[in-house]
């Protein structure tokens, strides 16, 4: 082990690992480079949410009456004041989002406009279990997480007949949205109440609706074609093609407990259950550029080391000494590749930045290839090369459920390849030559003769 690391090839491969480890830093200093572009586009489409819309939620349509009801007290009869939640019985959702973006400098936000039908029945009978002349007021409420996305309100209609909505709901946790006053004597209690509301919600990324039906259906449809469906349901139907997706739900109030959910939200401020008890759909950038570029970087360190080792080869092979300084350029040029990666990608995106990146870094490094080994189409060759090795790695960063696997793959074929061409060699042949050229002075010392 002494010979090998006071041997030439010994002090090269140390040297080689020592530049190895010193542009690991500098791709892990490209990493949060990357990282704080990421958040600072983060940053970006939460101040293009604060300045025009965030996530949708729908709560709604249902029914609250107030009325007063009189208690016993110690010092006689009072009146408190209570609020009766009516779900719908049939419930039925249709919204169609075209989505578009909004800029700001180089980064963008998804935003979308809903064209929503909200359709359905109540059962009014248990207006009827109340002291009619307690009632106070009747209202049919719509709920929704941001108000400021309300951009029209195409119809309100009750049993047919039109009605003006006004703004806000009246529920603690829910106050944004809209609602239309009922008049109690004109309202027939033993009949179901038909409702057929229409709006144009805008929203950010994501629209959800919460099963407020004792049967819901919900229509979801865009022409967008990277959906990720969220919330405590998967659809039962969904048809996801490059011209857009299609999703249907469809769920009970035995399955969503939703009547609870919504009295415990109101009463003792427990809304977590209910806020997550929703389903909907996010418009979702399959892989965006930032997070292909993080993902392009984790495979540096192979593709640095497998330059390296073809340079060490090369030097093996051919006798021609190749100079640390010489190595160290050609990691740099391949960490500055990453660099060039994440700054054209912000620009003209991904899969054209690649191809810029790569085709410029191949260039540079056969030009300087060339220069070392004297030779033009050696030069060519390893730029050849490089280009069929980027040409994998791209492969790799397009095929995300076999990623891993083509990777393992890739790293074992090249471990094989390497070994098989290496399997020949004497690494201690240099050292051992020099040490057999030189004169064995024990050997070759005659003895005194007046010893």
């Amino acid at each position: 082990m002494k010979k090998l690391f006071q041997s030439e090839i010994g002090m090269k491969f140390g040297l080689v690992l020592f530049l190895l480890v010193m542009l690991q830093i500098l791709t892990s200093m490209i990493q949060d480079l990357i990282s704080e572009r990421s958040d600072l586009q983060q940053s970006v489409r939460q101040d293009i949410a604060r300045s025009s819309s965030d996530k949708q939620s729908i709560l709604g349509p249902l029914m609250i009456v107030k009325y007063r009801q009189t208690v016993n007290g110690k010092e006689g009869p009072y009146e408190i004041r209570k609020a009766k939640f009516i779900l719908p019985e049939q419930f039925r959702i249709n919204a169609a989002l075209k989505s578009f973006e909004k800029y700001r400098g180089i980064y963008t936000a998804r935003l979308y406009h809903a064209d929503t039908q909200l359709a359905g029945q109540l059962d009014l009978s248990p207006i009827t279990e109340l002291p009619q002349s307690q009632i106070d007021t009747v209202e049919l409420v719509v709920a929704v997480s941001d108000s400021r996305g309300i951009n029209h309100i195409g119809k309100a209609q009750l049993n047919g007949t039109d009605y003006q909505v006004e703004p806000g709901t009246d529920l603690k946790h829910w106050s944004q949205g809209f609602h239309i006053p009922l008049d109690l004597a004109t309202l027939d209690l033993a009949q179901p109440l038909r409702f057929d509301l229409a709006m144009v919600l805008q929203g950010m990324d994501s629209l959800s609706v919460s099963p407020i039906g004792k049967q819901t259906e919900v229509r979801l449809s865009s022409p967008w074609p990277h959906p990720s469906f969220t919330g405590d349901y998967l659809p039962i139907e969904s048809d996801i093609s490059e011209q857009g997706f299609k999703a249907v739900w469809m769920t009970n109030h035995l399955s969503s407990n939703i009547d609870e959910l919504l009295n415990r939200c109101q009463s003792d401020d427990q809304c977590s259950q209910l806020n997550s008890r929703q389903m909907g759909v996010s418009l979702i950038e399959p892989v965006d550029h930032y997070l292909k570029s993080y993902r392009a970087i984790n495979y540096s360190l192979l593709v640095i080391t497998l330059v390296f080792a073809a340079f060490y080869l090369l030097e093996i092979f051919q006798a021609k000494p190749i100079h640390p300084v010489q190595y160290g350029f050609v990691g740099l040029a391949l960490a500055v590749f990453y660099l060039l990666l994440i700054s054209f990608s912000e620009h003209i995106g991904f899969n054209w930045a690649y191809l810029v990146s790569a085709m410029a870094s191949s260039a540079v490094l056969g030009v300087y290839v060339s220069g070392i080994l004297k030779h033009n189409r050696h030069g060519a060759v390893f730029s050849g090369c490089m280009l069929v090795l980027y040409a994998l790695l791209f492969g790799l960063l397009q095929a995300e459920s076999y990623a891993l696997l083509m990777g393992t793959l890739l790293c074992f074929a090249i471990l094989s390849l390497v070994m098989v061409m290496t399997r020949h060699i004497n690494w201690y042949g240099k050292s051992s030559i020099r040490e057999a050229s030189e004169p064995d002075n024990e050997s070759n010392t005659e003895p005194d003769p007046t010893a």
